[in-house]
């Protein structure tokens, strides 16, 4: 190898569909044809200088398949060679399974066919063995699905020297635009509900979504690290059973409280969740479920805007 690592992102592209053979409801994927190589594969394409993996994943689907999409769970890594005029480099993509949610394709110069198939037919006919695989790990986990985003609140300066009661404790400046950058993230997979702890900075850091989707903040005081005690499994609860069955929620709570919830939803669902020691501030937990049962859980690091940059002590 003689180059950098290409980093990427894409999506396995579904849809509900009926089962010819027994009228039973089932999925249907796309599958893209690129004239420059003569292949069938999953959209996917290189990530944008400072874009992160999942704006980049969906702005390539987009590009290539014409569809809007509702983010859901994360189907890991994929990891090959890349051969660029003799120069050989390791090209690494990130992958998450979407649902198409309106858009239509046109033929362009990068994809000129679009074929919705079943999973069976996709995989006779993608060209690449690590396709297949992709195929394989979206084919064994739910593709309806209910999505949990746990949110801890963002940057709310220092308790020792806030002087009111600690539940009025606002967002600072870091915190104040956190939120509103992790409107980007929550739109991706178009939630429906939005609960918080009964603390101001709780509902601050949900604030910008909820006014952006024009829906209202309902308090939950079980989420605060006041109301969880003693109501874990209540919490637990309702967790496993917020919002509608295929459909997305927005939870905020506190540090004290996600890790442990967390860590009790897994418990017997056999799910390997690796919890940080700590959740950052403004960092974002997605629960995917199917039915009551958790089915995957993927992390997303807190956003950090300029304020937060040039204060080191921003995200403890």
């Amino acid at each position: 190898m003689n180059g950098g690592t290409i980093r990427a992102a894409g999506g396995v592209l579904w849809r509900p569909a009926v089962a010819a053979a027994t009228g039973e409801p089932t999925v249907e994927v796309a599958v893209i044809h690129r004239p420059r190589y003569d292949d069938w594969s999953f959209p996917k394409g290189k990530i944008a200088s400072g874009e992160n993996e999942v704006d980049g994943a969906i702005r390539e689907v987009l590009e290539e398949t014409g569809c809007r999409v509702r983010l859901g769970r994360s189907l890991g890594e994929t990891r090959y060679l890349k051969d660029q005029g003799g120069v050989v480099r390791p090209k690494v993509v990130r992958w998450w399974a979407m649902e198409a949610t309106g858009g239509s394709f046109s033929p362009n110069r990068e994809v000129d066919d679009l074929r919705w198939v079943t999973l069976a037919e996709a995989g006779e006919l993608v060209t690449r063995e690590h396709d297949r695989e992709l195929l394989d790990r979206f084919a064994r986990g739910p593709a309806p699905t209910r999505t949990v985003l746990l949110v801890r609140h963002g940057s709310a300066g220092s308790r020792r020297t806030w002087r009111g009661e600690d539940r009025d404790r606002p967002l600072d400046e870091c915190g104040l635009q956190q939120a509103d950058e992790l409107v980007r993230l929550l739109v991706h997979f178009d939630p429906s509900r939005i609960l918080s702890a009964d603390y101001a900075r709780c509902r601050q850091t949900v604030q910008p979504l909820a006014d952006t989707l024009g829906i209202s903040i309902v308090d939950e005081p079980m989420l605060s690290e006041s109301g969880y005690p003693e109501h874990e499994e209540a919490a637990v609860q309702l967790v496993r059973t917020l919002g509608q069955a295929h459909g997305a929620s927005v939870a905020a709570s506190q540090g004290d409280v996600i890790p442990d919830l967390i860590a009790r939803v897994a418990a017997g669902d056999d799910v390997d969740v690796p919890l940080p020691a700590r959740s950052e501030k403004g960092g974002t937990w997605a629960l995917t479920f199917r039915g009551e049962r958790l089915a995957a859980a993927e992390y997303f690091p807190a956003p950090r805007p300029a304020p937060c940059l040039d204060r080191g002590s921003a995200q403890r």
